[in-house]
């Protein structure tokens, strides 16, 4: 594929059962009057991603009842419970043999990042060997595009809410860090306090 829309799938993180929030799916919370995760899917087509990979765990049906996630490409994590790791290593599976050189990673719990943050962190997608950070103040957060050279390397090292941490900070010299702070707030929806966050 030679088209750049194609060559950066995004892939979204909503597999999570919101353990600290009484158990309610984090997809499924009401964002601006849409489920959380139908919302993060329109940041990610905004930012550019033609193509969108969304992994799905707690109350997956629901979530596929209740969310328009039309073109989405849907992928079950059965392991979803094992933590955030596990629905990377599932995602980053869903995408192998697709033609997508690299992935965005996006997580279905933090709405503060909208489209301008993503965009600047697919902006500096190269080739299948990009790693690419958003930085706040400095600090690397999310979104994370990861080129399809590091996905076996990510995968063998995502255990338990980790995701790709382990392999990241291996890989420090080689990340590109894109400064986001002044468009876009990391905060994550964990607990009942941080609701406060969702319209």
């Amino acid at each position: 594929m030679t088209d750049d829309e194609d060559q950066v799938a995004g892939l979204l993180l909503a597999a999570g059962g919101g353990r600290r929030l009484g158990g309610r799916p984090k997809a499924l919370l009401e964002h601006r009057g849409h489920p959380l995760v139908e919302h993060a899917v329109g940041v990610l087509r905004a930012a550019g991603c033609a193509r969108v990979h969304v992994v799905l765990g707690a109350r997956a049906a629901d979530v596929r009842d209740r969310a328009v996630l039309e073109g989405c490409v849907l992928v079950d994590n059965p392991d979803w419970e094992q933590g955030m790791g596990s629905s990377l290593r599932t995602g980053l599976d869903s995408l192998t043999g697709t033609g997508a050189r690299a992935a965005l990673v996006s997580l279905v719990d933090q709405p503060g990042i909208g489209a301008e943050a993503m965009a600047r962190v697919r902006a500096g997608f190269r080739d299948e060997t990009s790693l690419v950070s958003a930085a706040y103040a400095g600090v690397r957060g999310h979104p994370v595009l990861l080129g399809a050279a590091h996905w076996a390397g990510v995968a063998a090292t995502a255990t338990g809410d980790r995701g790709a941490r382990a392999y990241l900070r291996e890989h420090e010299a080689e990340i590109a860090l894109v400064e986001c702070g002044d468009v876009a707030r990391p905060y994550d929806i964990d607990t009942e306090a941080d609701l406060v966050h969702l319209e």
